[in-house]
C-alpha cells in the first residue's frame, strides 16, 4: 500500500510541475510578424515588411503577435501548424488570437486555435 501510494505522489507531482505555469484561454489583438525580423529591428512591421513576413512564415519560421503595447507572443498550436500554412495570408495584419497563453523562460506563447480580423 506504501508503494503504491509513494508512486501517487510522484506522479502527481510530475504531472503538477510539468503543465505550463499559467496557461488560460485569452483573446490577444497584435499584428502578425516575423518573430526573428522583429526581434533584431523593431521597424520590421507593416506593409513595408510583409513580403519578408509572409516568405519567412512559409519556411516555417515562428510568427510572433505584437500587441500595442509591446508585448510579443510567439504562435503556436494548430494556426502555426504545417509552416504557419493559415497563417502566411495575414502576415502583417492586426488580427485577434485566441488560444492558451503561457509563459516560458520569460517569453509569451499563445498556442492560437482561431484567428479573425481586427476591427
Amino acid at each position: 500500500m506504501r508503494k503504491l501510494f509513494a508512486g501517487l505522489t510522484v506522479a502527481a507531482s510530475f504531472f503538477v510541475l510539468g503543465a505550463p505555469a499559467f496557461a488560460a484561454t485569452e483573446t490577444i489583438k497584435g499584428e502578425l510578424v516575423d518573430q526573428a525580423c522583429y526581434t533584431k529591428d523593431h521597424k520590421n512591421v507593416g506593409e513595408a515588411h510583409k513580403e519578408c513576413a509572409v516568405t519567412c512564415a512559409k519556411k516555417g519560421q515562428p510568427a510572433a503577435l505584437v500587441t500595442e503595447d509591446g508585448k510579443i507572443y510567439t504562435v503556436t498550436g494548430d494556426l502555426a501548424a504545417n509552416n504557419n500554412a493559415k497563417l502566411v495570408a495575414h502576415m502583417s495584419h492586426t488580427v485577434e488570437l485566441t488560444g492558451d497563453v503561457s509563459e516560458k523562460d520569460g517569453k509569451m506563447m499563445i498556442a492560437a486555435t482561431s484567428l479573425k480580423m481586427a476591427k
